[in-house]
Formats: C-alpha cells, sequence, structure tokens
C-alpha cells in the first residue's frame, strides 16, 4: 500500500460512515505501560488487534529550558466485530481515553503534559464502497488528512502492520 496515493479525507465529510477497520495511533507520556495494555483491551472488546513495535519518542515541544516526558506511541490496526459509525468510533475512542483517566482540561493548564493516553485515527476502511460496474463492495483505506502527513514513528507503525509483521494481540 502506498500511503501517498490513498485519498486523504477530512473526518468531518465522513461522521456518518460505517467503518470496518481502522488504524490507531497510540499515544502516552504517564505511566504508559500500564495505560498502553488498559486501552489494548478495551479495544480488543471491538475486533481483533494488530500491534505495532511500540517506540519511545520525544516530545517535539521539550526544550533544554523545559524538558518533557518521552511518549510511547504505537500503531494499532483494529478489524472491526461490526461496523461503526465514525462519529460513534471517535466518540468510543475519547470513552477510552476517559477511562485512562486523560484530563484535557487539566493538560492545558500545565507546562508539561501528563497524557494518559492519546487514541488518534490516522485511516479507516469504510464498509460501503460499491463498485458500480461488478456490483461488489470494494473496501479502500482513506488516510484521515488531519493526521497527515504522518510523524515518523506513525509510519514506521502503519508499514510494520501493513508488512503483516505486527504482533496480534
Amino acid at each position: 500500500m502506498n500511503l501517498e496515493t490513498l485519498k486523504k479525507i477530512a473526518p468531518e465529510q465522513l461522521q456518518q460512515q460505517p467503518v470496518t477497520a481502522v488504524l490507531l495511533a497510540l499515544g502516552s507520556n504517564y505511566q504508559a505501560e500500564y495505560y498502553l495494555s488498559h486501552v489494548r483491551k478495551n479495544l480488543q472488546g471491538l475486533g481483533n488487534t494488530q500491534l505495532s513495535t511500540a517506540f519511545k519518542n520525544p516530545d517535539f515541544t521539550a526544550t533544554l529550558e523545559h524538558p518533557k516526558p518521552d511518549y510511547i506511541n504505537q500503531c494499532v490496526y483494529l478489524s472491526l466485530t461490526t461496523p461503526i459509525i465514525l462519529r460513534q468510533l471517535q466518540q468510543t475512542f475519547k470513552g477510552f481515553e476517559s477511562d485512562c483517566d486523560r484530563q484535557r482540561l487539566a493538560e492545558l493548564q500545565t507546562a508539561i503534559k501528563q497524557v494518559t493516553m492519546d487514541i488518534d485515527i490516522l485511516l479507516i476502511k469504510l464498509s460501503n464502497n460499491k463498485n458500480s460496474l461488478s456490483n461488489k463492495y470494494i473496501s479502500e483505506w482513506i488516510v484521515m488528512v488531519d493526521r497527515y502527513p504522518f510523524k515518523a514513528h506513525e509510519k514506521a507503525g502503519i508499514e510494520e502492520l501493513i508488512e503483516g509483521s505486527g504482533t496480534n494481540c
């Protein structure tokens, strides 16, 4: 799969579309091992998951004068058991972040953000793409334009999962 040639669409245009699979970016800079494990279990309740390698990355906003904790980032391929409307899926992921004690308002008011869990949708696969010539349903990946271009660790995680070397969860 060539990421550069995939359709790039704003999430707002897809809110009512049923999704069959997503490729996610998970991130945490506070008690990451605990919260990543917790959210991976929640994701398994929605379908089958495959995991990329977890990468340790510095916070790109850190400076020598204002050091910040490193992030642990991981990509997840989630094949949903049942198609879910994108807006509902986004709300589900916000609920998972809350279950991990994510407090966005507190993060905005502190110099050093402690992010327990961040879940971003990088790519989606819709369930209703119908090829008018063959009358068959086709499935293709769509890039969430607000997440593109991908960060280096996201691109590496996506490529690992696409090549099939990710870990089944």
